[in-house]
């Protein structure tokens, strides 16, 4: 017996040789926990993008084609759409309507919409579905929020210019940077091997309509953001951009979709310079048994109210189903970090 105890002793001023990560904890479902099944009946929500418009909170985010009519062209839900859900609180959301394919470039699907309010009208930026290498960025409009008039001259941007690229742009992202007249345009990109997912940046005056040839390409050289740390694995998509002070955020989902995605932040001085804050997610994945056990992905940040908050998709089963979250983000010496306590509505002005 004294021998186990002081083996038990000595064992325990041993050095802690576990792997320097914390166990994430199950996480229960969360207050924000929004679905659409109307057009499969199994729960299907991906890649948000929030906004305030008329009093009233948007959400904007992809749908999957209805299996009655998906094997059927330019008919109604037979591809990829785009969902629209309201709340008066951010917590408690419903369907308000969707977004149908309307282009000859659209006609396979369109999906992962960013959405801004620019000069009084909602201005929806989104992607072509099913193209492969030269899926593209396309636009439309809203007065209402609701209802949306497609942009003529779609799709509007694809990168031209970036030999780092296979000239493919998809989860667009549009900031509106005041101080310099200008529209950023963030998007992810393919390397020329169709294998690792990259983040690339264009330009375009505010004062334009944003319309095919209103965009420049920015990130020339190379990519703002690239795979580098193990948990991104292959793939950096899905940039969401804020500003804060002087520096730039950008929420970002690394590794590919319940591999699995999780989410990951840098900074920049300009919009163009990217460092990354930390060499692990700010958002992991949950816990075997939570509801995001498989992925937390696809981030969509909005500040309201004075406060920050980050919209993502998660699922527990592998991709067969997908809900929209949201959690409060913080910030302690210029960093971001995942509030842990109960959010409160929010109400719309």
């Amino acid at each position: 017996m004294r021998a186990l105890s002081w083996l038990i002793a000595a064992v325990s001023l041993l050095p802690n040789l576990a792997p320097a990560q914390t166990t994430a904890a199950v996480q229960p479902k969360p207050a924000v926990y929004y679905t659409d099944s109307s057009r499969t009946g199994r729960p299907f929500v991906k890649d948000p993008s929030v906004i305030q418009f008329h009093g009233t909170f948007f959400m904007y985010y992809t749908l999957p084609p209805n299996r009655n009519v998906q094997n059927a062209k330019n008919v109604e839900g037979s591809g990829w759409g785009i969902g629209i859900a309201s709340s008066k609180d951010l917590i408690h959301w419903q369907k308000a309507g969707e977004i149908a394919p309307e282009q000859p470039v659209e006609q396979d699907g369109i999906v992962a919409p960013g959405a801004r309010v620019i000069r009084g009208e909602v201005h929806l930026f989104y992607q072509s579905y099913g193209h492969g290498a030269k899926d593209a960025i396309c636009h439309a409009t809203s007065s209402d929020g609701l209802h949306f008039k497609h942009d003529a001259s779609n799709p509007v941007y694809r990168p031209t210019h970036m030999p780092w690229s296979v000239g493919r742009a998809i989860d667009a992202e549009v900031f509106l940077d005041e101080p310099t007249g200008k529209a950023f345009l963030y998007f992810a990109t393919r390397d020329p091997q169709m294998k690792r997912q990259l983040i690339g940046m264009a330009k375009a005056d505010l004062s334009s309509d944003f319309s095919a040839g209103t965009w420049k390409d920015v990130s020339i050289a190379g990519p703002l953001l690239q795979p580098e740390l193990p948990w991104e694995q292959l793939c950096i998509e899905a940039p969401s951009v804020m500003k804060r002070g002087s520096t730039y955020y950008m929420f970002y989902a690394g590794a590919y979709n319940n591999v699995p995605q999780q989410i990951g932040v840098a900074s920049s001085p300009d919009g163009e310079h990217w460092t990354r804050l930390s060499d692990r997610p700010l958002l992991a994945n949950g816990a075997p048994g939570s509801w995001n056990s498989s992925e937390s992905g696809h981030p969509g940040v909005l500040n309201v109210g004075g406060k920050t908050y980050l919209f993502y998709q998660g699922n527990d089963d592998g991709g067969k189903t997908y809900y929209i979250s949201m959690v409060e983000i913080r910030w302690k010496d210029g960093k971001p970090y995942v509030s842990t306590d109960p959010i409160a509505p929010v109400h719309a002005d």
